[in-house]
């Protein structure tokens, strides 16, 4: 962690993790208990803080094939032609890993359609992607021939 600010909450995260669980960790595992769960709290803010980084550049965006550009990544271009809800959605299952179950409880809606949704949600950033890379292969195989 490089930042101060991050590494207080991450601390206070560990502790926070280690109080709800004081009675379940064995002491005689507790320092090795309290490394691991600190490095994957660390692991996790920093996680977080890159696809929020992520998300915020794809709300900001007016045209998703500029992002691309600008930032030479696709994936900001791809991720900027889905709903807010369905980014929300693949954050939610792709990076935090959050059961279906509990995103039914958030969303409102059924396991079934959000299953169904993120999958939808997948299957266009793929197409996205594939689209924003076809035009360099078309290219590239033109210089080729050209040659």
């Amino acid at each position: 962690m490089c930042d101060y600010y991050e590494a207080q909450d991450a601390v206070q995260l560990v502790f926070i993790k280690l109080h709800n669980n004081l009675s379940k960790v064995e002491q005689s595992k507790l320092k090795a208990w309290l490394f691991k769960v600190s490095y994957n709290t660390c692991i996790d803010i920093l996680r977080k803080k890159r696809f929020s980084l992520l998300l915020s550049k794809a709300d900001n965006a007016i045209e998703p094939i500029y992002i691309a550009e600008k930032n030479n990544d696709k994936l900001y271009a791809a991720l900027a032609t889905i709903s807010a809800k369905d980014r929300a959605l693949v954050f939610s299952r792709a990076i935090d890993n959050a059961e279906y179950s509990e995103l039914e409880k958030i969303y409102g809606v059924s396991a079934a359609a959000l299953r169904k949704r993120y999958e939808r949600a997948k299957t266009k950033l793929a197409n996205k992607l594939r689209e924003y890379e076809q035009p360099e292969q078309n290219f590239e195989r033109s210089n080729y021939n050209e040659q």
